[in-house]
């Protein structure tokens, strides 16, 4: 295995987009009315009479803090974790990521730093591919490696575009839904079409691609908080190929009250080597 077939099996199409899915969305309780389902233009469908306001257009309003780049965010999903902040003011963002367990050939475990305009990446590979390989092992090096800009540039998985702050791009996501209904105050669930959706941060193309014709009703639900902010979305693919239903779950927290991220100390510094490019690419 080389460091470049590593990158494109087990990075590329999930670190900072962790692999998505899951499963079909429940029905309601015997005896329970269900909510009215509102379509995408906002007009009732057969289950219920229209419904004062438009459920899609309060999770697309939802989603326009997250532009302002001021907040906590987690990702979830198939064996990954993410975590951080986003922190317009300061031109920062920090997130931990965490790619497999235990028991996988090789985990990884990132920390990553952005304070424009600079990166860093902490690494930790571990598990029998880890071990086997020398070009992996020289990326254990337990410290922060700075990023040249230009070799990240465009780079999902190293780089952060702070023109586009939402790392899971939930306004893209809410943009494909296609049904919706209230479940609650402030719940929502429905189905999202991500055809057109492989620019948000929590979906690839590939994925999308082994979906077919499934993706264009993928199950959520979503939350919003009490000034109808988005605070969580959580997407339900269903099997496809070899790929089990799994679920994909984004949240998001501290709107306005983020804090700046925290440059790494100089002297647990490095330059990244050629072999951390190759991974990544």
């Amino acid at each position: 295995m080389t460091v470049r077939r590593l990158g494109a099996g087990l990075v590329a199409a999930a670190l900072i987009t962790p692999a998505l899915a899951a499963c079909a969305s429940g029905t309601g309780t015997a005896g329970s009315t269900p909510s009215p389902t509102v379509s995408a233009s906002g007009t009732a469908s057969a289950s219920g009479a229209p419904v004062a306001g438009d459920a899609k257009q309060a999770l697309l309003d939802s989603t326009k803090e997250i532009s302002n780049g001021n907040f906590r965010f987690t990702l979830a999903g198939a064996g990954s974790t993410a975590e951080g902040l986003v922190h317009q003011p300061s031109q920062s963002a920090a997130m931990k990521i965490a790619i497999g367990g235990p028991s996988s050939d090789l985990a990884m475990k990132l920390d990553v730093v952005h304070f424009k305009p600079d990166s860093w990446v902490k690494l930790e590979l571990t598990g029998p591919t880890a071990d086997s390989l020398p070009a992996i092992k020289q990326l254990n090096l337990g410290k922060y490696q700075h990023l040249d800009q230009n070799r990240i540039k465009g780079n999902r998985n190293l780089g952060f575009d702070f023109e586009k702050v939402d790392p899971a791009g939930s306004a893209v996501l809410t943009q494909g839904i296609t049904e919706v209904r209230s479940t609650g105050t402030g719940a929502y669930a429905g189905s999202i079409d991500v055809t057109k959706a492989a620019e948000a941060g929590s979906l690839n193309a590939a994925t999308i691609a082994a979906l077919g014709t499934q993706a264009k009703t993928v199950p959520f639900t979503a939350k919003v908080d009490p000034q109808g902010r988005l605070s969580e979305l959580v997407l339900q693919l269903p099997a496809a190929g070899q790929t089990a239903a799994q679920e994909i779950k984004m949240t998001y927290s501290d709107y306005g009250a983020a804090t700046a991220a925290q440059k790494p100390p100089a002297d647990q510094v490095v330059e990244a080597p050629a072999e951390l490019y190759s991974l990544f690419n």
